[in-house]
């Protein structure tokens, strides 16, 4: 079964964002777990971001979260947020 992790972020600074994000492409090539993403941009409340990660299951995701890029990834967007992360731990029932 299909899982997927939201990520809610509240950012001024998409451009720093995007460098975190393509460096974290990089550290991770070949090893990242990631079947396919989406970043998106709340059309009501610009500035805040949804990434949009899928996997083949909960446990590929849990071998992406151990890995040390992943880990600088966080903290990074962490750092650029002004408001928490949200995180939204998702199993897909159904996709038509």
């Amino acid at each position: 079964m299909s899982y997927l992790q939201l990520i809610e972020i509240e950012s001024p600074s998409y451009e720093e964002l995007m460098k975190l994000h393509d460096q974290w492409l990089a550290d991770t090539e070949g090893t990242r777990t990631v079947v396919r993403e989406w970043i998106c941009e709340d059309r009501d409340r610009p500035g805040t971001y949804v990434m949009i990660v899928e996997f083949p299951s909960v446990e590929a995701a849990a071998v992406n979260n151990d890995l040390p890029a992943t880990a600088r990834i966080a903290q990074g967007l962490a750092a650029l947020a002004t408001r928490p992360l949200t995180f939204r731990n998702l199993d897909l029932l159904r996709h038509d």
